[in-house]
Formats: structure tokens, sequence, C-alpha cells
């Protein structure tokens, strides 16, 4: 006797969800608890970046090597650097209330679309590390807004790093899975 099309279709289902949820489960345990950093850290990681006076938005000497995001949270400014250390753009960027420490990342997850901690609607979000469990990661606001509070004016604590939306798109472009970000100050 044949099974039913409702049976058949329930059976097709369930083999479907126990699929999606054992991938979902592969996918969530090669994604490390705790982000790491390389051991080979740059020189202007533990302090200061020497910076081209002449030209502000000069990339950093010893910002790294190889393609890569590199962050200056002094300057709150991004390096995008491509291949052959060509910067393909640079940008000021907001931070939140929380900073990286400097070091060597990759990119852990990416998102479309999400609501900040802040409760405002961003996108192309681009997470790197995460501090005292807060996300830390790249993402542009979808609508204008103000720039999050600093940590004096609130207490709400975001790892957000807020660019403008055609900024997001090149960091979205940009920043797959496993990019290289190098945070200095």
């Amino acid at each position: 006797m044949a099974p039913s099309n409702a049976a058949f279709v329930t059976g097709l289902t369930t083999a479907a969800l126990a699929t999606v949820g054992f991938l979902a489960y592969q996918a969530s345990a090669t994604v490390p608890t705790k982000a790491h950093t390389a051991t080979a850290v740059p020189a202007a990681v533990t302090s200061k970046a020497p910076r081209d006076k002449r030209n502000p938005t000069a990339l950093p000497h010893g910002s790294g090597t190889g393609e890569r995001v590199v962050y200056s949270l002094d300057d709150n400014r991004v390096w995008l650097v491509g291949p052959g250390a060509k910067v393909t753009r640079t940008f000021k960027v907001t931070p939140g209330t929380i900073d990286p420490t400097p070091g060597v990342y990759a990119v852990t997850s990416r998102s479309n679309t999400v609501t900040g901690t802040d409760g405002i609607p961003i996108e192309h979000v681009v997470r790197f590390t995460g501090v005292d469990g807060v996300a830390i990661g790249f993402s542009a606001a979808m609508k204008d807004t103000a720039p999050p509070a600093s940590t004096t004016t609130t207490t709400v604590r975001t790892g957000g790093i807020r660019e403008s939306r055609e900024d997001g798109d090149a960091m979205w472009s940009f920043a797959t899975i496993g990019a290289k970000v190098v945070v200095i100050r």
C-alpha cells in the first residue's frame, strides 16, 4: 500500500528540517567561542602606528600585510587594503561604547539587516570579535540617525562601529567571512 501524499510531504519536511538542523549545528561548532588573535601582531597594534603627517588619511605604517581591513581606534578611521597593499577605500567611522582590543582578527559572522543594540535598524553588519558578551563589528544605520551615544551619556553597551551606507556597502563587499581585520591605536 502506497503512503498518502500528506504522509509523504510530512516525511520530506521532517527530513529537510533534520538536515538543516544538522548543518546549523555544524556551522555553529566551527564558530570560535572567543575571538582569536593572530600570533604575528603588527608593531602598530601595541603602540600608536606612525602616521604620515602630510596625509592623515594614508594607511598607517606597520598596520599589517596582505589584504585586510585596518581600523584605527585613535583616528576613528578604516582602510580597506586590497591586493598589492593598495588602499581601495578609507573612511571615518563612529565607534560604539565598547572598543575592541588592538590585535589581528578575522571576520566571524555577517548579517544583512538586524536591529542594533541601540535599537536602530542597521545593515551590512560585519562582526570580528566580542568584548564581555558584546559583539564588535562594522555596520551602517538604515536611516539618518544620530551616532551612537558616548559612554558618558548612556548605559547601553554598544559594539557597533558605524559607517555611512555607502561605506557599509564597500565593507560588505570587501570583508567576507575569514577576512583579516587589524585593529590599531
